[in-house]
């Protein structure tokens, strides 16, 4: 048995009477009583630990802990549990690390220990504030929702979030752990950390509209924190690859919020947890990198800790740190503001969305809109939001002063370029500001010419980020897609796995791969990409045969290197089959051997799909081991339904139905697997129709929605159409018919402008495909 409590946001009021406020702080005193064989653990340090007798005579365990300090309600928590821990003390301040017997044991959580200390220290000396409790325990659940919370003293962490195997060489754990120990935020749930002890357990938000103010300063703190901790890691690269380019992604929709609400609009009409999203976390962390970047780092943290001193123990909203950041710059005249940091900010914190510039050359005017989908015929141009902007930007390769964009738009002489090829300019360098850039056709074909010859003379983070840009532009309505393809024909000197990522996943979307196959586009995509993708695809295949151990340092191999060999199978590079077979091949001879985990799907995938029956079974043999992992099952259930042969298929679709050879769980997960391959759709329909009454007894309608919305990417024709209408009119009731029958039509929508745009990008390549 277990017990941990989760406070955050609104819940403290259902453990104790409480006005549940983040501004109304107390001291609290608490005292647990619980079954002898189990250890209890609060905020502060046990005091007192004594027995009581119920009515029943059985005996229990008392622990009283000391005074908290001054905190808010969602601070205060309590585990109950059989743990072990490992500890050690830093600066007086005792660690302990508490996970299941049998994880301490083996060493899971060492090296979590090993960081914490180091971490605390840094930040400690950092923001000049210490910490001001005398112990912090850190407590892995083997289940937990949130993520991670960081309770005064006793942080809580889902177990994946702070244990790293001995056994595990690959880096991007021990990434995720030291950032997550700075203050998860990865790819799982959300959660926090250290950095929020000052960011939000020291200072608290007034109201849980300015939340970013505890969780965007952590985000971006907890980066420092982790490369103190993991210097060899880029992760300065990984910020803008994981934190602002998702964002970015996220934030152009209409309907999403601003950083900073106003109390009455949150308290109108949001949840409070629908608060603890990206806008939160990751613009909040990127709005924090580009202030901190204009300041100074140097004026920033001295400011950060001002603000830290005064309202320790207490509560702040937005406004004041804007004040001691102003402090701070009227104090010092190196750094020159165009405005007050209060209009600066605000126009990042209190608008919704963010601008793209536009740069012209020939007259040097850079102007700036909200960025919108200009595709969408009910977006209106009613926003008339200007940001003040600051502008790092660099001229045939050397950086240039900051400049201030502060109005819709302006000239800046400085930005008219000469006839020369040769002379280009790149703005938002190292992908400082918040906010997308828009070149004029000019400046876009000087800098892909400076690509084919010499992409090193754009700095790694820019070259990601002007092909995240010119996407994105494509996608929204902006340029032409031809614009975004003439960036890309340089890729052939890219060594950087994160951009052929950015790349692929805008040619090769992951959900279209087996669509796209369909179309006259593919032929000629393979030609293309593959010419380009063939210097780094060797590059990493040689590690794989031969060192794959090297690769243990390289944080981005383990994050996207499986993307670019799927790809390059997907595209039949025989090569990348034949390895697939190969390895796929030694763990058939040897079932103790290890597929390197960096293409292990990839390399199933395909071993099962060039194989023969034979393959099939074995992974059909490895699926039912009962020591597979989750993740290894799931990568066996994806990797059955590769098979090229429909017989094969057919069985697949046949185990999933008896109950018996699957929990009943997995079925759908089967039939979704076969679907969203180029030979399994078909087979996969049939097999669904054909045994609906079965299906749908067993799964209801969940599973039917789940495989049209997959169906619909290959309704092209009216008798397709007409084939799927058929069956919603005998299959579902009146209701469900009128929403699936609308999801038919987005999607017949979907694929005709898709197949414009494939017609367009087939066309380009037909053009240049011999280049």
């Amino acid at each position: 048995m277990l017990i941990a409590s989760q406070l955050e946001p609104t819940y403290a009021r259902t453990v104790y009477p409480c006005f549940d406020e983040p501004a109304m702080k107390a001291t609290f005193n608490i005292r647990i009583v619980h079954d002898p064989s189990y250890v209890a653990l609060s905020n502060m340090p046990a005091i007192d630990v004594s027995e009581m007798k119920d009515e029943n005579g059985s005996l229990w365990t008392v622990t009283t802990f000391n005074t908290s300090l001054k905190m808010s309600t969602y601070l205060t928590a309590f585990v109950i549990c059989d743990f072990d821990y490992v500890t050690r003390t830093e600066r007086g301040n005792e660690i302990r690390i508490w996970a299941r017997k049998e994880a301490v044991k083996n060493g899971y959580v060492d090296y979590a220990l090993n960081i914490t200390g180091p971490i605390f220290s840094f930040l400690e000396d950092l923001l000049n504030v210490s910490y001001p409790l005398p112990k912090t325990d850190l407590v892995a659940l083997p289940d937990f929702g949130a993520g991670a919370m960081e309770n005064w003293g006793l942080m809580t962490f889902q177990e994946s979030s702070l244990m790293y195997l001995p056994s595990d060489k690959f880096t991007s754990r021990k990434a995720m752990i030291a950032i997550i120990v700075s203050h998860e935020l990865g790819h799982q749930a959300r959660g926090k950390s250290f950095c929020t002890f000052w960011f939000g357990n020291l200072v608290t938000m007034n109201w849980w509209n300015d939340l970013w103010l505890n969780e965007g300063l952590a985000s971006y703190f907890e980066y420092l924190g982790a490369t103190f901790v993991e210097p060899k890691l880029s992760l300065d690269t990984i910020f803008y690859d994981h934190v602002v380019q998702p964002v970015l992604r996220e934030d152009n929709e209409i309907g999403v919020r601003s950083l900073s609400e106003s109390e009455d609009k949150i308290k109108g009409s949001f949840s409070l947890m629908s608060l603890f999203d990206s806008i939160t976390y990751n613009k909040g962390a990127s709005i924090t990198g580009m202030l901190s970047g204009f300041l100074t780092q140097k004026l920033f943290i001295r400011a950060v800790t001002s603000y830290l001193k005064e309202f320790s123990f207490s509560n702040a909203n937005q406004d004041d740190l804007w004040t001691h950041i102003q402090m701070v710059v009227d104090a010092q005249d190196e750094v020159q503001l165009p405005a007050s940091v209060k209009q600066i900010m605000d126009s990042w914190t209190c608008q919704n969305g963010f601008p793209v510039l536009t740069l012209n050359l020939t007259t040097g005017t850079i102007s700036q809109e909200q960025f919108l989908n200009k595709k969408n015929e009910n977006s209106t141009d009613s926003y008339n939001n200007t940001w003040i902007i600051p502008i790092s930007w660099m001229r045939n390769g050397s950086i240039q002063p900051l400049i201030w964009l502060d109005k819709s738009n302006k000239v800046f002489p400085e930005m008219q370029v000469s006839e020369s090829e040769y002379d280009w300019i790149l703005l938002n360098v190292n992908f400082s500001g918040y906010y997308r850039v828009n070149y004029d056709q000019l400046n876009l074909k000087r800098l892909a010419h400076l690509l084919e010859n010499d992409p090193k003379a754009i700095p790694t983070v820019s070259r990601f980020q002007l092909i995240d840009d010119v996407f994105a532009l494509t996608q929204f309505g902006y340029i032409h897609i031809e614009t975004a393809l003439e960036l890309t024909k340089y890729l052939a000197k890219e060594d950087e796995l994160f951009i052929w990522n950015v790349v692929l996943l805008n040619l090769v979307p992951e959900n279209l791969e087996s669509t796209l196959k369909n179309y006259e586009v593919y032929p000629l995509l393979k030609k293309y990409l593959l010419k380009r993708m063939l210097p780094i695809y060797h590059y990493y295949a040689g590690f794989i045969r031969q060192n794959v151990d090297a690769l243990e340092d390289d944080y981005f191999a383990e994050v996207y290197l499986e993307k670019l060999f799927a790809t390059a199978c997907w595209l039949g590079l025989q090569d990348c089959l034949n390895l697939s077979s190969e390895l796929y091949a030694k763990w058939m001879d040897n079932p103790e051997y290890k597929i390197p985990f960096l293409i292990r799907r990839t390399v199933c995938c395909y071993g099962v799909a060039v194989g023969s029956d034979k393959e099939w079974n074995f992974a059909w043999e490895m699926y039912n081991h009962t020591d597979s992992t989750k993740e290894d099952k799931d990568i066996l259930l994806s990797a059955m339904g590769c098979a090229r042969e429909s017989w094969l298929l057919y069985r697949y679709l046949q185990y999933g139905l008896s109950d018996t050879l699957f929990s009943s769980n997995c079925t759908s997960i089967v039939i979704l697997y076969v679907v969203t391959k180029d030979i399994g759709h078909r087979i996969a329909w049939e097999f669904v129709t054909e045994n609906w009454p079965l299906l749908s007894e067993r799964y209801g309608k969940e599973l039917l929605q789940d495989v049209l919305k997959v169906m619909g990417r290959f309704v092209n024709t009216d008798v397709q159409i007409q084939e799927l209408q058929v069956f919603y009119n005998t299959t579902l009731e009146e209701d469900e018919r009128v929403a699936t029958t609308l999801q038919l039509e987005f999607a017949k929508f979907e694929n005709m402008e898709r197949r414009k745009l494939l017609t367009k990008v087939a066309n380009w390549l037909q053009k240049n495909v011999d280049d």
